[in-house]
């Protein structure tokens, strides 16, 4: 067998099973930092699993994506709009401090707080109730079947830390470290703790000799470092610099696997690339067009969609490892339907013809906004859109920044600010709701819906089958509502999705990781041999 395919065997197989052997230190790199140490302060995948080593929430997922109780030990819908979560007693933060129940209810408080980037899951919550010191209710504005789904990004704060250091509310990853306490400083109940953090330059966690848990990982001091550069992330993985890097990019895993001591490490991720259009503003602040929005014109969103040829991005930037996607979520999250993934062909003059019947034969200008470090290949392929769009006559000014810039700009902290852009996103629930609610449904309303749509596409009739979604326990009649609104969804080109990425990861034959769908790495999971 080759290395790569022995090295895959053994990281998925073992990794759980393995005796804790020597204590040991793990380096690892990805290609941007952890954006914030505030685990209310960034909805984004990267910064939310860098965190789940530190904090922890009433809920998590283990290595196989199971759901399995973290700081509660069990729960139930003991009314249809409320759940109690009876916590798990004896865990302390790293301060010493216990955590009751008063500090998941200060937790609910402070993701509603003005900076918390959690609002999509504050507005799954109502109120909440103490009941004791280990037992707490959580209100629910609706019968929510699947609510502790939705709870495993939401991290508990320790409520007198956080009074002390006056970090009582969160502060947006856009204001900068120096805006809150709790950007550079942590104080959660998980297995590691934060030792010290340089911003952009280097992380180091180490192990917490109190946590409640069992893991299967000897590890016991965590260097991480971003690394910008794919060459220089490959580089220290090769040296032996770093024993886990990610994303390699698909056109190194040929030399990783002729390299002695590393692999690639590869499988489907459950994220969804996609490009979005502000629809909401009358006029596009970077468009030459003045006193209309032409992206308001569903045409247009269509004309877009026929111009990127998908096959190409497919073949060229993602060297055949993406999958071509037709919907918003992947074939991994609960409620796809294969039947509705097809997408609009590629058809340059049909893309033309549809600009001169919305008004525009000679094109436009616009803006496109772009992490160059978040996503595999995230610069190559809005530069790939970019070329493909200019043969339908849109000209593409293409801003790519590094991903703490990006998501300062177009989040809703900035007021969405972009006109054309692209984003990834993985369900953290793998349910089709977490994207009908934060991605597709109208923004700005009582029901608190869309926070991260970030163009203002609208339809009401997806905010009602949203909430209805949530709330229907028969899964026939769920399943039904999902479809007709990602049907609607995908008729008016709300949103153009690219492709599922690869999962593209690059490990020493040193250690034994596992390897998420939702891309999250886990120190848990993380034994050196």
């Amino acid at each position: 067998m080759t290395l790569r395919k022995t090295l895959t065997a053994a990281l998925l197989g073992s990794a759980m099973l393995a005796a804790p052997a020597s204590a040991e230190e793990f380096k690892f790199a990805f290609q941007g930092d952890a954006s914030t140490m505030d685990p209310h302060g960034l909805f984004e995948t990267f910064t939310l699993g860098f965190q789940r080593n530190v904090y922890e929430g009433l809920v998590a997922r283990n290595g196989k994506m199971e759901m399995i109780g973290a700081l509660a030990e069990s729960w139930e819908n003991t009314s249809p709009n409320v759940w109690t979560f009876n916590l798990r007693k004896g865990v302390k933060f790293h301060n010493g401090n216990d955590m009751k129940a008063d500090d998941v209810a200060f937790s609910v408080e402070r993701i509603n707080s003005e900076g918390s980037d959690l609002k999509t899951v504050a507005s799954l919550i109502k109120d909440v109730k103490v009941v004791d010191d280990y037992t707490v209710e959580l209100h629910t504005p609706a019968p929510n079947p699947i609510l502790p789904l939705q709870l495993e990004i939401f991290y508990i704060m320790d409520k007198e830390w956080s009074e002390e250091n006056g970090t009582t509310e969160a502060t947006s990853v856009a204001g900068g470290d120096e805006g809150n306490f709790a950007n550079l400083n942590a104080n959660g109940t998980g297995p590691f703790k934060l030792e010290s953090r340089q911003t952009g330059v280097k992380t180091v966690l180490v192990k917490n000799d109190d946590y409640w848990g069992e893991m299967a990982s000897n590890v016991t001091k965590a260097i991480f470092t971003p690394i910008d550069q794919d060459a220089t992330r490959v580089a220290a993985l090769i040296s032996g610099d770093v024993h886990l890097a990610w994303p390699i990019p698909v056109q190194d895993w040929k030399r990783l696997e002729s390299a002695d001591g590393v692999a690639p490490l590869t499988g489907p991720e459950a994220r969804t690339i996609f490009l979005g259009f502000n629809q909401e503003d009358d006029e596009l602040a970077t468009s030459d067009i003045k006193g209309e929005n032409p992206f308001k014109d569903v045409r247009v969103r269509q004309a877009f969609m026929h111009a990127i040829d998908i096959e190409a991005i497919k073949k060229k930037i993602m060297r055949g490892s993406a999958t071509p996607a037709g919907l918003m979520i992947a074939p991994q999250i609960n409620g796809f339907n294969a039947s509705q993934n097809d997408r609009l062909a590629f058809n340059v003059e049909g893309a033309k013809q549809l600009l001169a019947d919305a008004g525009y034969p000679d094109g436009f200008e616009v803006t496109m906004d772009c992490p160059n470090d978040r996503y595999v290949n995230d610069e190559k392929i809005c530069q790939a859109s970019a070329s493909m769009l200019a043969k339908i006559g849109v000209k593409v000014n293409l801003l790519a920044q590094t991903k703490s810039k990006y998501f300062g700009k177009v989040l809703a902290q900035n007021d969405y600010d972009t006109d054309f852009f692209l984003l990834g996103w993985t369900p953290s629930t793998f349910d089709a709701h977490n994207v009908m609610s934060a991605l597709i449904s109208c923004r700005g309303g009582d029901d608190n819906l869309g926070a991260f749509n970030l163009g203002g596409y609208c339809n009401p009739a997806i905010n009602a089958l949203t909430a209805m979604v949530q709330s229907e326990s028969n899964q026939e009649m769920r399943q039904k509502m999902i479809e007709v609104a990602f049907h609607i969804h995908k008729q008016e080109v709300g949103h153009i999705p690219l492709h599922q990425q690869p999962l593209s990861w690059g490990v020493s034959e040193k250690v034994d990781v596992i390897q998420r769908p939702d891309n999250i790495f886990d120190l848990r999971d993380a034994v050196v041999k």
